[in-house]
Protein backbone atom coordinates (compact mmCIF):
# COMPACT_ATOMS: atom_id res chain seq x y z
CA UNK A 1 0.00 0.00 0.00
CA UNK A 2 3.07 2.41 0.86
CA UNK A 3 4.58 1.11 -2.42
CA UNK A 4 1.54 2.12 -4.25
CA UNK A 5 1.12 5.36 -3.00
CA UNK A 6 4.70 6.00 -3.46
CA UNK A 7 4.53 4.97 -6.84
CA UNK A 8 1.77 7.19 -7.65
CA UNK A 9 3.78 10.51 -5.88
CA UNK A 10 6.64 10.23 -8.49
CA UNK A 11 4.39 9.65 -11.41
CA UNK A 12 2.68 12.40 -10.86
CA UNK A 13 5.16 14.40 -9.90
CA UNK A 14 7.78 13.14 -12.85
CA UNK A 15 4.42 14.41 -14.76
CA UNK A 16 3.94 18.00 -13.23
CA UNK A 17 7.80 18.58 -14.16
CA UNK A 18 6.87 18.30 -18.09
CA UNK A 19 4.57 21.69 -17.54
CA UNK A 20 8.05 23.25 -17.30
CA UNK A 21 9.48 21.77 -20.52
CA UNK A 22 7.88 24.68 -21.99
CA UNK A 23 10.00 27.25 -20.52
CA UNK A 24 13.46 25.21 -20.29
CA UNK A 25 13.42 21.46 -21.32
CA UNK A 26 15.97 20.14 -18.48
CA UNK A 27 14.86 17.44 -17.24
CA UNK A 28 17.04 17.64 -13.98
CA UNK A 29 15.90 21.65 -13.54
CA UNK A 30 12.16 20.49 -14.09
CA UNK A 31 12.44 17.54 -11.55
CA UNK A 32 13.88 20.12 -9.18
CA UNK A 33 11.40 22.27 -9.39
CA UNK A 34 8.42 20.21 -9.06
CA UNK A 35 9.96 18.51 -5.69
CA UNK A 36 10.66 21.92 -4.37
CA UNK A 37 7.54 22.41 -4.83
CA UNK A 38 5.99 19.61 -3.55
CA UNK A 39 8.15 19.74 -0.34
CA UNK A 40 8.15 23.78 0.71
CA UNK A 41 4.63 24.58 -1.11
CA UNK A 42 6.01 27.00 -3.59
CA UNK A 43 8.73 27.10 -6.02
CA UNK A 44 11.96 28.57 -5.50
CA UNK A 45 12.66 32.12 -5.94
CA UNK A 46 16.04 33.21 -7.39
CA UNK A 47 18.29 32.68 -3.90
CA UNK A 48 16.41 30.01 -2.38
CA UNK A 49 18.61 27.36 -0.40
CA UNK A 50 16.16 25.18 1.01
CA UNK A 51 17.00 21.63 0.94
CA UNK A 52 15.39 18.92 -0.91
CA UNK A 53 14.77 15.38 -0.36
CA UNK A 54 17.70 14.07 -2.90
CA UNK A 55 16.35 10.74 -2.88
CA UNK A 56 12.94 11.97 -4.00
CA UNK A 57 14.51 14.07 -6.16
CA UNK A 58 16.36 11.74 -8.39
CA UNK A 59 13.16 9.25 -7.84
CA UNK A 60 11.02 11.42 -9.74
CA UNK A 61 13.86 12.19 -12.16
CA UNK A 62 14.15 8.27 -12.89
CA UNK A 63 10.39 7.90 -13.20
CA UNK A 64 10.04 10.87 -15.90
CA UNK A 65 12.98 9.36 -18.00
CA UNK A 66 10.96 6.27 -17.82
CA UNK A 67 8.13 8.13 -18.97
CA UNK A 68 10.03 9.58 -21.80
CA UNK A 69 11.45 6.41 -22.83
CA UNK A 70 7.38 4.78 -23.24
CA UNK A 71 6.44 8.20 -25.31
CA UNK A 72 9.33 7.19 -28.13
Amino acid sequence: MVEEARAELLKRLAQESLEFDATASDPERNCWLVVHRHIHGVLPSEYDIREIDEELYLAVLQCRRELMAQRT
